[in-house]
């Protein structure tokens, strides 16, 4: 029998109240002290031998960044399982405030690495004990040209803390103030704004429809104080890339995510030449439901009545059996991680919504949340997890500065993970009506990777053009989001949530913009991973493996250059994703070709 439920005792025993998690916290600021204090006395160097004194820097941040994202992720997971935990938040704060004070440290080793002698830099950068360092250092100093000096960015780092990050809390606060008042099963409940998305699926369309009209006036009721809050997050952002000398928007994520502008724009050139299977699918759709086009509320509507259920054990087991099939280690791991009791996936009413992973580098160990309910979503969600966690489990023996890898990266092995499993649920379908509900399923993440989730970089790019220019109104807001809607989904969509806006926790990110190309990326370079796993199994994980563990120390160019021989500028590696998304398309059209009436539903009945 699998556990489902995870044991964070291993991790710190006694939760927020653990004695040695506040020693665990107090050693971190003890650290970056004794840190800011060996950069102070650091000197430029200015020769070569002086890399030995460069590689002891390296060091300390490996040590001060792998304690600060394992306690980080230790929080995340308690106030995941208990939201109201009050002594996590005060600690999540704590932890903020020790991570800005060491991004300080970080930028003054930044500048003074920056003073180097081009010379000089290059023979350190040639020394074996800065190679395994190399790209991080040449990182560093590209950056030096957008950075101002000490003072003005230690003053830019305080407003963040106190303020700039405080409007994304605000905006949590809010949504999680709110409540919509519905009546589902003839019971008027008053729901939190995740309960009533919730029924965005629910299989009576009187309910999804009603609940998002009320959703709807939720958001229009609060549309003035959420899009204060939007332009601010926008306005202090555009204030510091002007002080930065940064002028294009696109600079600061597509660092993070260490691309090129050209990259970017050659996938969504493809992504927009094959709109239209996409499109075709939505009509199909909206003719099963019975409808003359797609409605926003019918997006999700369940196809049919999937017969595929799962209970824990069965989908662990369905899990393990499929990883295994495309590779040892994958299920190896996986296993590992479910027998050492490394997943919550109890359904709990007062748990988190949100599924997620945390990584835990000191220790070696991952740690899967989510609400496991029986069905077969329920199994991808933990597969998705699980390919999360077999990241970090790829990346144990890397360092810590070459841990972090890019927001467009971080998808693929989740994304990954989940189209094994996926693809084994339809294998395993014995009727049509079985695959269609998992072919819905599949095209559906291909529809919010293509269509929504390009109207939410239209709309961020149009909302960051019009910031400039001063305060962006909700009217406005609206307005921008129901063109980049009709843009993104080439107008196949009726009844566009003119809200999206607001409602999208993404736009309210305040680490950093854009939060939405990372998704199609690395969900379109997932499939031509998988595609490449399914025709080369013998040495597919051993490659792979190795993808992952480079994710974090060179441009995503140069990792896929490297261990797929492929230039990702070309179109042609993003066409090849792109094909398998459509054949999903085509299957779908094929099989709804007929369809016969049954009561409300155009069900599948009779094409066996």
């Amino acid at each position: 029998m699998y556990k489902d439920a995870w044991d964070l005792n291993r991790i710190f025993d006694g939760k927020s109240n653990s004695e040695n998690l506040h020693n665990h916290i107090s050693l971190i600021e003890k650290k970056v002290n004794d840190f800011n204090k060996i950069i102070d006395a650091f000197c430029i160097p200015k020769q070569k031998e002086d890399a030995n004194v460069i590689q002891n820097l390296m060091k300390h941040m490996n040590d001060i960044r792998l304690k600060l994202s394992h306690t980080s992720s230790f929080i995340t997971c308690l106030l995941a399982e208990d939201p109201k935990d009050q002594g996590a938040s005060v600690i999540q704060e704590r932890i903020a405030k020790i991570s800005a004070q060491y991004d300080e440290v970080l930028h003054k080793l930044q500048t003074t690495l920056s003073y180097i002698q081009a010379s000089v830099w290059d023979e350190l950068l040639a020394t074996d004990r800065l190679k395994p360092y190399q790209f991080i250092l040449r990182e560093w100093r590209d950056r030096k040209n957008n950075r101002l000096t000490e003072e003005e960015e230690k003053i830019i780092s305080s407003l963040e803390v106190d303020g700039y990050h405080g409007w994304r809390k605000v905006y949590q606060t809010l949504v999680r103030s709110l409540r919509v008042r519905l009546e589902v099963n003839g019971e008027v409940n008053d729901l939190s704004i995740g309960q009533a998305m919730n029924l965005r699926s629910h299989e009576d369309g009187d309910v999804r429809k009603n609940s998002y009209k009320a959703l709807e006036r939720a958001w229009t009721s609060q549309e003035d104080i959420l899009s204060s809050i939007l332009n601010h997050i926008g306005g202090f952002r555009l204030q510091v890339y002007k002080k930065r000398g940064v002028t294009n928007i696109l600079e600061e994520p597509l660092r993070h995510n260490r691309l090129s502008e050209q990259t970017l724009h050659t996938m969504w050139e493809v992504v927009c030449d094959h709109k239209k299977p996409f499109s075709a699918y939505l009509k199909r759709k909206a003719t099963l439901l019975e409808k003359n086009s797609m409605h926003a509320y019918d997006f999700w509507a369940p196809i049919n009545r999937s017969n595929q259920t799962m209970d824990y054990q069965e989908g662990v087991d369905f899990i393990l059996q499929h990883f295994g099939e495309f590779g040892a280690e994958l299920e190896r791991f996986s296993r590992q991680a479910i027998q050492n009791h490394w997943v919550d996936a109890e359904d709990r009413l007062t748990k988190s919504s949100t599924a997620f992973c945390a990584g835990f580098p000191l220790t070696g160990e991952s740690r899967v949340f989510m609400n496991y309910g029986g069905k077969i979503t329920d199994v991808l969600t933990l597969a998705h997890e699980l390919g999360h966690a077999f990241h970090n489990h790829a990346m144990a023996s890397v360092e810590g500065v070459n841990k972090q890898y890019p927001m467009c990266v971080a998808e693929t092995a989740s994304t990954f993970a989940e189209m094994v499993v996926l693809d084994a649920a339809l294998e395993r379908a014995d009727t049509k009506e079985e695959q269609l509900f998992l072919l819905d399923e599949k095209i559906k993440r291909s529809v919010m990777n293509f269509m929504n989730i390009h109207s939410r970089f239209l709309f961020e790019v149009r909302f960051y053009q019009e910031r400039a220019k001063g305060i962006v109104s909700a009217t406005r807001l609206n307005e921008l989001m129901q063109e980049a809607i009709d843009e993104a989904y080439t107008g196949s969509l009726e009844d566009a949530p003119q809200h999206a806006w607001a409602f999208t926790p993404h736009f309210y990110i305040t680490t950093v913009p854009f939060y939405n190309f990372p998704y199609t990326f690395g969900y379109l370079f997932a499939q031509s991973m998988y595609a490449k796993g399914k025709t080369e199994r013998d040495k597919f994980e051993e490659n792979y493996m190795a993808l992952l563990r480079d994710s974090g120390c060179m441009s995503v160019e140069d990792l896929a250059m490297k261990h797929l021989g492929r230039d990702i500028q070309d179109r042609s590696f993003w066409e090849e994703g792109m094909s398998l998304c459509i054949k999903d398309v085509e299957k779908f059209l094929e099989l709804t070709s007929s369809m016969e009436m049954d009561g409300e539903r155009k069900v599948c009945k009779s094409i066996e």
